[in-house]
């Protein structure tokens, strides 16, 4: 059982930023890769970024590329998402996501592979 805790979420202007972070129980963390998420009112959970377990990949949605990093830190079962210049349509909920793999480089983009979800933070943009 892995229990994943998603802090950083807020209320931002137009062209701000928020650090996501997510913080995960697991003992081996490091054999999950890690997604976030989001679903914004009235609209379906969409992908947003996924990262290795080796922390080497990543991949992006088109709509955050260039805009949003994920990282993470094994040694504090933890990862990160920097969000930059932040847009009134990043408004949603974003979840942390944690998937058992078993190559290091592997990248997970699809929701029904995850084994683990957070509850969630709040993220508002105002424009």
């Amino acid at each position: 059982q892995v229990q994943l805790v998603e802090s950083g979420g807020g209320l931002v202007q137009a062209g701000g930023s928020l650090r996501l972070s997510c913080a995960a129980s697991a003992r081996t963390f490091s054999r999950y890769a890690m997604g976030w998420f989001r679903q914004a009112p009235g609209k379906e959970r969409e992908f947003v970024a996924t990262i290795s377990w080796s922390g080497g990949s990543t991949y992006y949605a088109n709509s955050v590329k260039g805009r949003f990093t994920f990282s993470r830190d094994n040694a504090k079962n933890t990862v990160f998402l920097q969000m930059n210049n932040l847009k009134p349509e990043d408004t949603a909920v974003y979840y942390c996501a944690a998937g058992l793999v078993s190559n290091s480089d592997s990248l997970v983009l699809t929701a029904s592979r995850y084994d683990y979800w957070g509850q969630g933070t709040q993220v508002t943009v105002s424009s």
